[in-house]
């Protein structure tokens, strides 16, 4: 689980405004702003969310930004030349016997890693923590490192694209009842707080049950709901993979390689309205990309492809959406992939097909993690827990706050402790999430029609 996710504005060609322009009171009420908090006095004044990522949206606030090679050396076969027992079929005379075939060696059996791809999991796993990381620290320059939300859709894709060999309206079926449930018990709290804290929805409380668009909230509750933008878009995709995939196979690298011209038609030509349907419109144009790449390598295209011909794409992609972001700071006032949608789209095409292909190509699988057994252990769980990690990770944060604002009441813990640190606070943060992993990851187990367990 950006496996992760994280937005707040998309400039298209303008300026960041202020949030509200005669948008509806739920959407938000602050764009680019401080929360103020009153509490967490390392903080300062109050307490101010660092800025959450995903494609951009402006004005009003968007949610953000959710599965071996072995050797052997075979044993030297002894020298029984000087030595030979004499037995009722040892030839007696120099005359030669029928040779007996050496025996087989014992291939060395590779190590169990549960039927799954750890090369997959291994990357949902770092995707996700990058994006508690970005929203604990806020770097501009994370989604440079590692596009996490990019990956998080490409892995779904190639996920979904296995699942279609199944008739389709089983496997929509089936992808929406793994995400709703978790999904409304973790809504359950975040609206009864937003009720408690003056919010009153209107007929867009619908989108709480089935978020085909971005669910309603209050300022009090953003920085809890605004990461919805990426089940939502998950959602979408999951509904139109049927369609998609049927296109896709009819040409599968021109349909490939125009998957981006939706978001550079929005960027240059057409940009859709700020409101709902406008904002998943733009989600799905910036990730398409990342989706149809899962489905090419499912499909076996990309190992068809010669090496330099996808290294030389792929890195003119990574340049054109790297320095489209870092000219164009003036505008969207940040380099941040996350908000400018085209750089990320270019850019999360770029990274991506590199990692499929890597996997495509020289088929890696990275089964030596389970010679590993904790960090083993650790990828497994975040795999398995992966919408209960992506859901609860911003709440765990925020409650990070007014817990180590308590530790400053400990002379010993104001002492010794890094209290005004935000690294304190990230491992708080964690600490929080293995918390909530037993406590609510069983909610994943009920939808997918398992035991529940306290640990995948």
């Amino acid at each position: 689980m950006s496996w992760g996710a994280d937005q707040q504005g998309y400039g298209y060609g303008q300026q960041p405004q202020p949030y509200a322009q005669g948008y509806p009171q739920e959407y938000g009420q602050q764009n680019g702003q401080q929360y103020e908090q009153g509490y967490g006095r390392q903080y300062g004044q109050g307490y101010a969310p660092q800025p959450y990522g995903g494609p951009a949206q402006e004005p009003y606030v968007q949610p953000v930004p959710y599965e071996e090679h072995w050797s052997h050396v075979p044993e030297e076969a002894p020298d029984v030349s000087a030595t030979a027992r004499l037995d009722p079929v040892q030839p007696l005379s120099g005359e030669s016997g029928p040779e007996e075939p050496e025996p087989e060696p014992e291939p060395v059996p590779r190590p169990k890693s549960g039927g799954r791809d750890r090369y997959f999991d291994a990357l949902r796993a770092v995707a996700l923590v990058r994006v508690v990381a970005y929203h604990t620290f806020g770097w501009a320059w994370a989604g440079m490192v590692f596009p996490s939300m990019g990956v998080m859709f490409a892995l779904a894709g190639t996920l979904m694209a296995k699942s279609l060999e199944r008739p389709a309206l089983k496997v929509v079926r089936s992808r929406m009842r793994r995400l709703l449930p978790p999904f409304w018990f973790w809504g359950f709290f975040v609206v009864v707080a937003m009720l408690v804290h003056d919010w009153m929805p209107g007929w867009q409380i619908v989108f709480w049950i089935v978020p085909v668009g971005d669910p309603p909230g209050n300022r009090w509750g953003v920085q809890a709901w605004e990461i919805l933008w990426y089940l939502r878009t998950y959602l979408w995709f999951v509904l139109l993979s049927p369609l998609l995939l049927w296109i896709f196979r009819k040409a599968p690298i021109p349909v490939l390689l125009l998957s981006l011209a939706p978001i550079v038609v929005f960027q240059y030509a057409w940009t859709p309205p700020y409101n709902r349907f406008g904002s998943a419109l733009t989600d799905l144009a910036t990730y398409l990309f990342c989706w149809l790449v899962g489905f090419a390598h499912r499909e076996g295209v990309l190992q068809r492809l010669t090496p330099p011909l996808v290294v030389v794409v792929s890195l003119a992609a990574l340049a054109f959406g790297g320095w489209y972001a870092l000219a164009h700071q003036a505008q969207f006032g940040t380099y941040d992939l996350d908000e400018i949608p085209l750089a990320q789209a270019f850019f999360s095409a770029g990274f991506v097909t590199l990692l499929m292909y890597f996997k495509a190509y020289y088929d890696v699988d990275f089964a030596w993690l389970a010679r590993f057994r904790r960090l083993d252990r650790i990828v497994t769980i975040f795999n398995g827990r992966a919408v209960t990690i992506y859901l609860w990770h911003e709440i765990a944060l925020i409650l990070a706050v007014p817990l180590i604002d308590t530790f400053w009441d400990v002379p010993a813990f104001e002492k010794w402790l890094p209290l005004e640190s935000q690294w304190f606070m990230f491992g708080i943060g964690w600490v929080l999430i293995w918390i909530a992993i037993p406590l609510f990851g069983w909610v994943e187990d009920v939808a997918a029609k398992k035991r529940p367990k306290l640990l995948p």
